[in-house]
């Protein structure tokens, strides 16, 4: 990684997209981060579910997250995009 992760820095999946929550906290131990998801709460991502980190954003590699993190992500944003 770039930078190292900091303790409430903004979660994208994308560059260019919208935050979908923010690091709560490091698990140093676990080697994962400890993720606040919009409208889903929080979650461990392991480190290997981290794309990159850069001008204090952590952008996720949505191809080594779980499939509830995936389900999470994917209701992130539906509060403001109401059916």
């Amino acid at each position: 990684m770039a930078e190292s992760i900091e303790e409430g820095a903004l979660v994208f999946v994308a560059d260019g997209e919208d935050g979908i929550g923010s690091v709560r906290r490091l698990l140093p131990d676990e080697n994962a981060l400890l993720v606040y998801i919009e409208n889903a709460g929080d979650f461990v991502i392991p480190a290997r579910g981290v794309r990159t980190v850069h001008s204090g954003k952590v952008v996720l590699d949505l191809d080594h997250l779980p499939p509830e993190v995936l389900e999470a992500i994917g209701n992130a944003r539906r509060s403001e995009y109401p059916h």
